[in-house]
């Protein structure tokens, strides 16, 4: 269920930028304003269940005028660890797993602090939509997701609020960041002039990252010791430590729990610099440790592939079909319904009828009265059981019945093409591509900046950051 959350949180939340770090890295960091300080007769507030008078010990961090608590650190320590368990990568030691939980927290703290200053909310009727979706994107009711939630020791309440959060902090973010994106006619023109330009020749590389941050205004004492660090990480990395471990361990980006997974690049999606060290690999091998304003960074080429090739494995293709519903319903069951579609599949391939007469006959769906036609269709245009299904006929083939939560259906595919991309697509996707670049880079200073901004107190000594 934990893989569940983060699931339905990315389905029905925007997601966060990723790879900002190298972003950041190709240009210098903006001043950041002076930190907050708290005011005479400041007292951190008491968590909940906590007399004035209980041990201090059990705050982890004072965030402004909120707290961290022990028990919240560790809940979510444990959260993490089961999700990167469930998904097979390589977890660092829970000390230096803490770490980068407990920074991530500081952040949210620091942003849903700001976001109650700034009167951005969401009301209980747009939460119970939200958690309505993420069920249904789960195929389950909200009950029974309550109920797997809880057997799994998170209670229903809590993950209310985790979701509350979650679109607090995203509405947020769109307000400060994303609204403020501006991309011009110009920059598109420039965009796509420069693709064509480089598409013969142009390369995609798969990447993952990891990043030794240089905190703002840092001595060369504390310079030389994060050169050190990142020095230490090559040096394990040659004697066969694996990088997505490392990552998780000793990264400072925002990717280091996914171990470092930057995802699909274009060189001019990244610092010149760190191109041109990443020209020179093979697929596997890792970049020598390079200083940017950010850090030290030590990049790895997983994979790479021509534009060409991307391209190819990203075109749509479009299928053309039809079908035939039979809904489920208290006078029609699973098995009635499924004997008849049998029945008229018999008609079909005995040529004793005409599908589009069958459609109009007895078909429940919408498109009936158009003998069942559903007009070109996209990728996720509908249901992934009838997409499936699709996908596996040939033209002029007509399905067994397939089930799906509105019923069963007979599928024909009628015809299939790869949509050519026209200019207001292209259009579209090079302000995408501008888009998500400005947006990284804008993302990664604002978190920045919110931090700074927060008074943090670290209440426990094993806990201060000191990296």
């Amino acid at each position: 269920m934990h893989q569940l959350k983060i699931a339905a949180l990315l389905c029905a939340l925007a997601a966060g930028a990723s790879g900002e770090a190298l972003a950041q890295a190709a240009k210098p960091a903006n001043p950041q304003p002076a930190a907050a300080t708290p005011g005479k007769g400041f007292t951190p507030p008491v968590p909940v269940g906590q007399t004035s008078n209980a041990p201090i010990d059990s705050i982890a961090v004072v965030v402004n005028d909120d707290v961290i608590t022990r028990h919240e650190l560790t809940d979510r320590v444990k959260t993490v660890m089961q999700r990167m368990k469930a998904q097979n990568v390589q977890l660092p030691s829970e000390a230096d797993l803490q770490r980068q939980i407990l920074e991530r927290m500081i952040v949210e703290r620091a942003q849903l602090q700001l976001a109650k200053e700034m009167g951005v909310r969401v009301d209980d009727s747009q939460l119970d939509r939200t958690i309505s979706r993420i069920a249904e994107q789960q195929k389950m009711t909200v009950q029974q997701m309550r109920n797997q939630l809880e057997k799994e020791g998170t209670t229903f309440a809590a993950f209310r609020e985790e979701i509350r959060e979650e679109i607090i902090m995203t509405r947020l973010r769109e307000h400060e960041v994303d609204a403020k994106i501006n991309i011009s006619e110009a920059e598109v023109d420039a965009h796509i002039a420069a693709e064509k330009a480089a598409a013969a020749e142009q390369f995609e590389m798969n990447i993952s990252q990891i990043l030794i941050r240089i905190p703002e205004n840092a001595s060369a004492e504390v310079i030389a010791q994060r050169k050190a660090r990142a020095d230490e990480v090559m040096r394990q990395l040659r004697v066969g430590a694996d990088f997505a471990k490392m990552a998780a361990t000793y990264s400072d980006a925002s990717d280091a729990l996914k171990g470092g997974e930057v995802g699909w690049r274009t060189a001019d999606r990244l610092p010149p610099v760190f191109a041109e060290a990443l020209s020179k690999l093979k697929p596997g091998q890792t970049t020598q440790v390079m200083k940017s304003v950010s850090g030290f960074h030590i990049i790895k080429l997983v994979d790479k592939r021509s534009v060409a090739e991307a391209q190819a494995a990203a075109a749509v293709q479009q299928t053309h079909a039809r079908h035939i519903l039979i809904k489920v319903t208290p006078a029609v069951s699973a098995a009635d319904a499924k004997r008849k579609l049998t029945e008229l599949k018999e008609r079909l391939d005995n040529k004793a009828a005409k599908f589009e007469e069958l459609a109009r006959l007895f078909s429940n769906d919408g498109s009936a009265n158009k003998g069942g036609d559903l007009g070109w269709l996209y990728p996720g245009d509908t249901v992934p059981e009838f997409e499936a299904a699709m996908a596996g006929l040939k033209i002029g083939e007509v399905s067994q019945p397939v089930e799906t939560q509105f019923g069963f259906h007979l599928i024909e595919v009628l015809e299939r093409k790869t949509e050519d991309v026209s200019k207001e697509k292209e259009r579209n996707a090079a302000r995408n591509a501008i888009r998500e670049r400005k947006l990284e880079e804008a993302t990664e200073n604002w978190q920045r900046e919110v931090r700074d901004r927060a008074y943090v107190e670290y209440r426990a000594e094993d806990l201060k950051d000191t990296k």
